[in-house]
């Protein structure tokens, strides 16, 4: 079975972006290694499918770059019914049922872009297997938290963790629906 992967960064005090979406932050030059991506290349080539909310897609349409993942099949969830573009596939249904079939066919792992609203509804459904998380060194003190308010508690199990020169912090996290660690 396919895997749902969250492969996502966060400011220090849990925060995926500016209240206005804005991601500025990650790019910021103090940051940059030479030579460095941070694993990216080596996830993109696990994954052939790509899952993002609507104010997620827009924040990435809106990049000053063509779509960035024209390679992948991608879901966009939205409330409102909108035709499909030429690189992504719009889903008005139900996200945890798609989600649960999405899984069930052939293919590579899947990656969920985010943003909270679509993290949190997949946690709280159990369809995220694994979560690669890099904290960059920075509070943002306000914006879009990793998970919304209505995430459920859950047991987690960190596999791996690797410390960046530049003070990014990076965990693999196995989920863990059984309760035990």
């Amino acid at each position: 079975m396919r895997k749902i992967v969250l492969y996502i960064a966060a400011s220090l005090d849990g925060y995926i972006a500016r209240p206005d979406g804005g991601i500025d932050w990650l790019e910021n030059e103090v940051y940059k290694i030479d030579g460095e991506d941070f694993g990216y290349s080596s996830f993109m080539k696990t994954i052939d499918t790509t899952l993002m909310g609507h104010s997620t897609y827009k924040v990435v349409a809106g990049f000053d770059m063509p779509f960035p993942y024209p390679d992948k099949t991608n879901y966009v969830f939205t409330h409102s019914q909108q035709p499909d573009n030429e690189f992504v596939h719009f889903i008005s249904s139900n996200a945890a049922e798609f989600v649960r079939q999405l899984k069930q066919q052939p293919g590579k792992d899947i990656w969920l872009i985010g943003g909270s609203q679509l993290n949190t509804l997949l946690l709280n459904a159990g369809l995220i297997d694994e979560i690669i998380l890099t904290y960059i060194p920075i509070i943002l003190g306000n914006g879009i938290p990793l998970f919304a308010p209505f995430a459920s508690e859950k047991m987690l199990n960190v596999k791996e963790s690797k410390h960046f020169e530049n003070g990014f912090v990076q965990l693999l996290i196995e989920m863990n629906n059984n309760g035990k660690v």
